[in-house]
């Protein structure tokens, strides 16, 4: 019986040894070229890196160009629920068949143990996308940019820098201006980047530094491109276009800045997309477990009653910010008796609880730490709590699972039913869509 993907990958990360190398070894650009250098093949490429927002950015980005008529591959990580999310060929998620023939291929050119588990992902990715036609390419960088394994193409059409912030510290850098160099490292020689507004001098002053020197184009949101939200939607404008646009589907004021920051990015096709398709994008758009509301399914059941249950995979400071706006909205619309705000976290020892807990803690009226299913790296329940309770939130309590979380506040009367939040990790995010079985569209 032929091996499976999931089987031919773990060897990779087995007999590789670590998950994270960020060095772009000669082996793995010996396995490209063993392929025939797919990677040189490819349709044109919008190339995005940055620390927030990769993910929506590239939804929109394929959701607009596809509602334009345009087939489109994208490559994204990490999954939430399948591997088979990271790579979708002309539209449509790729198969098992297709995908475990290509990771075979790759392991019989590969020297055994030289090749990690993401580069093995990524060259099956650009070996897919070189045999299928498509109009254009949408690549996500895995970590940073200058060294991650996405960074072979030659000359995309177009890069694109989303929020920087600080994350990764351990392999990008502990300085803002470190972790901008990283990112700027996709940046190429007169191909035009567009830049999300970047709240921190250092950083947007390094991108400013990096294109000078490539002599790259660089649009930065806020100054060469502006979006202004409204009741209805949203303003976008820059040096050529003016659009007035719905909300997009995507909940959060943050959305709107990806959303404009893909629409500044679209402005390098030879010919603009029609107004009616960047609307029926920004309807369409789809990105799991970024403010995803759950209404059905076990958790749901769970769950006191009356209370809304939200999906977000932030982690850091500026997802922490993204979700204190978002909160603060929520209250506003709640008018005089707004929801208490429940929170179920779980998170890697990687990441820092109390940069991402404290910009909205003081919304918090109660917190449950827990595990994140299978992953080594994840704090446990009990240090999770004690790190929560370290910044004031001393209520904070330890579960076995969101689940028992849930179940437990449940057994409990609340004036006001609450909203539940459950944050912190990818991991968990995609944990909890496990356990749904709430599998979203993906074709």
């Amino acid at each position: 019986m032929p091996d499976t993907s999931q089987t031919i990958l773990e060897r990779f990360r087995t007999a590789y040894g670590k998950d994270i190398d960020l060095t772009l070894r000669p082996a793995y650009r010996e396995l490209l070229e063993k392929l025939g250098n797919p990677q040189d093949k490819l349709p044109p490429v919008f190339h995005v890196a940055g620390t927030n927002g990769k993910g929506s950015t590239c939804a929109f980005l394929r959701s607009m160009l596809e509602a334009a008529g345009y087939s489109v591959h994208v490559y994204t990580s990490p999954h939430l629920v399948e591997f088979y999310e990271r790579i979708r060929v002309a539209g449509k998620l790729i198969g098992e068949k297709e995908l475990a023939s290509l990771l075979a291929e790759n392991e019989k050119a590969a020297i055994p143990g030289s090749i990690s588990y993401f580069e093995a992902s990524t060259a099956a990715a650009f070996a897919a996308f070189a045999k299928h036609p498509a109009d254009f390419t949408i690549l996500e960088t895995g970590l940073g940019g200058r060294l991650d394994a996405t960074n072979v193409v030659p000359k995309p059409l177009a890069t694109i820098i989303t929020r920087l912030s600080f994350d990764h510290r351990e392999y990008l850098g502990d300085t803002i201006d470190k972790i901008a160099r990283e990112k700027a490292g996709i940046l190429r020689a007169g191909v035009p980047c567009f830049s999300a507004p970047q709240p921190d001098a250092l950083a947007l002053q390094t991108l400013r530094e990096s294109a000078a020197v490539l002599h790259a184009p660089l649009s930065v949101g806020g100054m060469e491109w502006e979006v202004e939200e409204h009741n209805a939607g949203f303003h976008f404008t820059d040096a050529a276009h003016a659009y007035n646009l719905p909300r997009p589907a995507l909940l959060g004021q943050h959305q709107y800045q990806n959303a404009g920051l893909a629409i500044a990015a679209l402005a390098v096709l030879p010919a603009p997309l029609p107004e009616a398709a960047l609307k029926q994008g920004l309807r369409d758009v789809e990105w799991p477990a970024r403010l995803q509301r759950i209404t059905k399914g076990r958790l749901a059941d769970l769950a006191p009653a009356g209370a809304e249950i939200w999906l977000d995979g932030g982690h850091n400071d500026s997802a922490g910010e993204v979700l204190a706006a978002q909160i603060e909205r929520w209250r506003e619309e709640d008018g005089k008796t707004p929801k208490p705000l429940f929170i179920v976290m779980g998170m890697l020892t990687t990441k820092r609880p109390a940069e991402f807990l404290s910009p909205f803690a003081q919304n918090i009226a109660q917190v449950r730490t827990v595990p994140v299913p299978f992953e080594p790296l994840g704090f446990t329940a009990q240090d999770l709590a004690l790190e929560a309770q370290k910044i004031g939130l001393t209520f904070a309590k330890a579960s076995e699972s969101v689940a028992e979380a849930l179940s437990d506040w449940a057994k409990q009367k609340f004036p006001t039913p609450p909203r539940i939040l459950i944050c912190g990790s990818l991991y968990l995010a995609g944990a909890v869509l496990r356990e749904q079985k709430r599998f979203f569209r993906v074709a």
